[in-house]
């Protein structure tokens, strides 16, 4: 008999790593045009001009609405919550009850009761499932991204970022826009609708995201292309897109960290069996039965900053011993650029994994080993080619103490045993690939001025 929830596929794929290995999904899906014009160009806008990303149908948005929406946000996240209001936003963190993560979200306070989170599913899930479990006077409305939607969209969501943005901005709302610091909210005319925005940077550069009601779109959409048309404003399509974190530097998908634990099994029970966690996929170099060694601290994701213990919440006295420990630190590893071409070459021998361009992750679920002289000091996620940098980069997560800009390290690209048998795994052989440890956020822009 099929399983009805998770806990029952995890039961009969014998563990929670060998489902997600054998699972047949790729890499997180993004329904939207591929290119508009090339992606190369599109990736070089948001750093020379300005890029538009439609944001519209790729992520989950969840409203919840009542007198317990602050303590029930309180009580799963590790972010502080005594500045929160309407009209401020946060990258919000849960955890399980051991410390580590299970997700993160953009966490927009609407009005005084009402927020909603936008994001990849898990966090959504999580926090739906403790409104709808836990005693809490919280209403809760779903508004599925579109590989999971019948009904069609409520919102559409855009983003124009890169240097020329604000100036697109001004033409659009007809003067200065309104003051906002970084995640703050606010409200701007375009094409004569007053329309919500938040002011943060997906690219690493200047710029607002902003929605409204799905009708609108389309309206909204053409209004900022020929008010930008002037500036060099480029659309980018999924490809581009896809790649905007390697200059950023957010991991968009780490492993929930809800697989393991007698804690976590009613949830696991409420999770549907072809929902977001039971159908990821799980691929890359790092390898190990044990599921809870792919859970990531926010130390792990550069998330400690927001870990506040002035409130109680879920896992707090797991990550107040972490907190005492050494960390991993999030870094970019650029790629040497002689191992890229021989994973690329054309030709006799054996075939390494094919590096898709500009972004070669395969899995919803991307793990890579990184090692110094053989020891395992780290692990290596998302992974792409930038046209701004003529490099090839990926996220990692390194040892505090060989995480310094300028170390050396080797990733080991590609699975073991020729690959998975999945589709989107094609038979190959490992390659060790040499690398060095760079800053993360890898744009000057988002490291050094926008987000400070």
């Amino acid at each position: 008999m099929a399983a009805d929830n998770l806990e029952q596929k995890i039961a009969e794929a014998g563990s929670p790593v060998r489902m997600m290995r054998s699972s047949q999904m790729g890499a997180y899906v993004y329904p939207i045009q591929a290119e508009f014009s090339n992606w190369r160009d599109e990736q070089k806008a948001w750093r020379e001009t300005a890029v538009l990303f439609d944001q519209s149908v790729h992520m989950t948005d969840v409203y919840f609405e009542g007198p317990d929406l602050l303590r029930l946000l309180s009580d799963l996240g590790v972010n502080s919550f005594r500045n929160f209001g309407p009209n401020k936003a946060k990258q919000y963190v849960p955890c399980s009850h051991d410390g580590y993560v299970i997700g993160d979200a953009i966490l927009f306070c609407l009005a005084e009761d009402r927020a909603s989170l936008v994001g990849r599913p898990p966090v959504m899930n999580w926090v739906e499932f403790q409104a709808r479990t836990g005693g809490y006077d919280v209403a809760v409305d779903r508004d599925e991204r579109a590989v999971a939607n019948r009904r069609g969209r409520r919102t559409y969501r855009y983003q124009l970022q890169g240097p020329n943005a604000w100036k697109i901005l001004e033409k659009l709302n007809g003067g200065p826009l309104p003051e906002m610091k970084f995640f703050g909210m606010g409200e701007i005319s375009i094409a004569g609708r007053k329309v919500r925005c938040l002011k943060h940077g997906m690219a690493g550069e200047p710029g607002l995201e902003f929605w409204g009601p799905s009708e609108e779109g389309p309206e909204i959409r053409a209004a900022v292309l020929e008010a930008g048309a002037e500036f060099g404003l480029r659309p980018s399509g999924f490809r581009a897109y896809s790649t905007s974190v390697l200059e950023a530097g957010w991991i968009p998908s780490p492993m929930p960290a809800i697989y393991s634990g007698d804690k976590m099994k009613a949830y696991r029970e409420w999770l549907p069996a072809d929902g977001f966690e039971a159908m990821s996929s799980l691929g890359g170099s790092f390898y190990s039965d044990n599921v809870e060694d792919y859970y990531l601290t926010p130390w792990d994701l550069g998330y400690g900053h927001v870990v506040k213990f002035d409130h109680d919440f879920i896992g707090r006295a797991a990550l107040e011993e972490k907190a005492k420990g050494p960390h991993r630190r999030k870094v970019t590893l650029v790629w040497n650029d002689e191992d890229v071409i021989r994973i690329c070459l054309l030709g006799k021998g054996e075939p390494g994994k094919y590096l898709e361009m500009p972004a070669s992750h395969y899995a919803t679920l991307p793990y890579d080993k990184v090692s110094i002289g053989g020891e395992i000091v780290g692990l290596s996620t998302y992974s792409g080619y930038n046209a701004n940098e003529r490099a090839w980069l990926s996220l990692a997560m390194i040892d505090e103490r060989h995480a310094e800009p300028g170390t050396k390290v080797v990733l080991t690209w590609g699975e073991e045993d020729g690959g998975t048998p999945r589709p989107v795994v094609e038979r190959h052989v490992q390659m060790e690939v040499r690398a060095t440890v760079a800053p993360c956020p890898y744009s000057a822009v988002a490291r050094e001025s926008y987000r400070s």
